[in-house]
């Protein structure tokens, strides 16, 4: 039996679990969002928890099993406080512009980058503009905008410039050395 399978997730106040069929629908006061789950996987909901049952001892159904019970986790955590990344924009004359659903990057081309947010997702630009975050209630497209505004300028390995995540620890290269 899985160890992290097995265990309920608490439902707390003010969210609502809707199971149709393979379709898990989760609404809380951040949103809502909603995923498909493996046919092979059951939901119980009831007293206040959701209970996710495998219908055998397969190796896929075993595999899915605290799969599936994470994904019910993560969206009922989404839904009630959310979830952010932050990204530190480096390099001079490099600067981030929140406009409405779209952020519009400086980052050293010959022209500015607008990035347009999918729908769900909001973006805060701090007033310095070297540092965007990222939220929304669905963990998985917060990590992919978060991921793509980081693909717009990936950080280089000798001064660091570009887009980077404000955990990440770029690693630097020493530069040529001159000739003796």
């Amino acid at each position: 039996m899985s160890r992290i399978g097995k265990l309920p997730v608490k439902i707390p106040e003010k969210v609502k679990v809707i199971v149709d069929g393979t379709t898990v629908k989760v609404e809380g006061p951040k949103g809502k969002t909603s995923f498909k789950a493996n046919a092979l996987m059951k939901f119980q909901v009831d007293k206040g928890e959701v209970l996710v049952l495998r219908p055998d001892e397969s190796t896929l159904a075993r595999s899915l099993h605290g799969l599936t019970r994470t994904l019910v986790r993560n969206a009922i955590d989404g839904v009630t406080k959310g979830y952010e990344k932050t990204l530190d924009i480096v390099g001079v004359g490099f600067k981030a512009e929140g406009k409405g659903k779209e952020i519009n990057f400086i980052l050293g081309f010959s022209h500015p980058v607008v990035f347009k947010l999918p729908e769900g997702i909001t973006a805060e630009v701090d007033p310095k503009q070297t540092k965007v975050t990222v939220r929304g209630a669905d963990k998985h497209l917060v990590g992919m905008t978060a991921a793509r505004i980081r693909e717009l300028r990936p950080p280089e390995p000798y001064k660091g410039k570009g887009i980077k995540y404000s955990t990440e620890i770029i690693r630097r290269k020493e530069g040529k050395t001159g000739a003796a």
